[in-house]
């Protein structure tokens, strides 16, 4: 289902930066260029915000991502501000976070519509991590059978069961990066597996999630199709319900990932303005956040 969103519907900037990529920078409106040079400037501004507690080793970047932090001045200077300059930033902060990591996997959660799969998808490339989303699973397990067929044909709880079972497969896997279903919070049984990786939340606005969902119709969200009605208004009021019964839920996830914090650091006004690579440069950025605190607790007091 994730994969559908990202597929069907994309945030405006996502469609800029594939549309003008590779071409001549003359050939963008200025408007456009001061919309990048604004985000760029966030974007160095958001790398460099973590002070530097790695050691030597942990500070082992490549090669051309430090040409890239060495040119970062000279491009903003000029004026010479492409799209692709935050790719080389989620690269560097992945490398960063390698050794925290040590191979263990990720599992992002978060409401219907959030963007796992497509933040997941990048989250998994820059890391060497293999990508899996749940729901496709599932799918791929039932012959083809889509979630919403399936929640027609046997039920809520028959696709739950399925779900815990891919879980606790992916769960043996190491160096892998999973998107999860919107209720998968809601067993606890599935956090016991997500919890030998590291879990994920993609804490995303309601209004926002209304909006993706009604943009692309809500016949493959089982949840919501029933309803008629105005489709904004339909999506709105049950992500509200269904919000009521996971949204502490979510909260037991390790790392947040909050759009309305990532919008206000970057200076948009709205979470539509984001890219998937700067949620992505985020979210690596709450990992390794997390995985400092808890490198941190299991040090005993006497070697601090």
């Amino acid at each position: 289902m994730e994969a559908a969103i990202a597929q069907r519907v994309q945030y405006p900037s996502w469609v800029d930066c594939r549309k003008f990529e590779g071409k001549p920078l003359g050939s963008l409106r200025y408007s456009q260029r001061v919309k990048e040079d604004k985000r760029f400037r966030g974007l160095v501004a958001l790398a460099h915000l973590q002070p530097d507690r790695r050691n030597d080793q942990r500070r082992s970047v490549s090669s051309e991502v430090s040409c890239s932090e060495n040119n970062s001045s000279a491009l903003l200077e000029a004026g010479s501000v492409h799209p692709f300059d935050e790719d080389l930033i989620l690269k560097r902060k992945a490398e960063e976070v390698k050794p925290y990591l040590n191979g263990r996997s990720m599992y992002l959660v978060g409401m219907m519509g959030s963007g796992k799969t497509t933040v997941g998808k990048l989250m998994s490339k820059v890391l060497g991590y293999s990508f899996f989303d749940c729901d496709t699973l599932i799918e791929q397990g039932m012959n083809g059978t889509s979630v919403a067929e399936i929640f027609e044909l046997h039920g809520e709880s028959f696709f739950r069961g399925k779900e815990t079972d891919a879980l606790k497969k992916l769960s043996s896997m190491y160096q892998v990066v999973v998107s999860t279903g919107g209720g998968a919070v809601i067993r606890p049984i599935n956090w016991k597996y997500m919890n030998k990786g590291v879990s994920i939340w993609l804490d995303v606005p309601l209004e926002a999630l209304a909006h993706r969902i009604a943009a692309v119709g809500t016949d493959s969200r089982p949840l919501l199709h029933d309803e008629s009605g105005d489709a904004y208004t339909v999506a709105f009021k049950r992500l509200s319900t269904i919000w009521d019964e996971r949204g502490e839920a979510y909260t037991n996830a390790n790392a947040r990932v909050s759009l309305e914090n990532i919008a206000v650091k970057l200076g948009y006004k709205d979470v539509s303005d984001l890219t998937p690579t700067e949620i992505a440069i985020e979210a690596v950025e709450q990992v390794q956040s997390f995985l400092e605190k808890e490198e941190t607790m299991e040090i005993p007091d006497g070697d601090l």
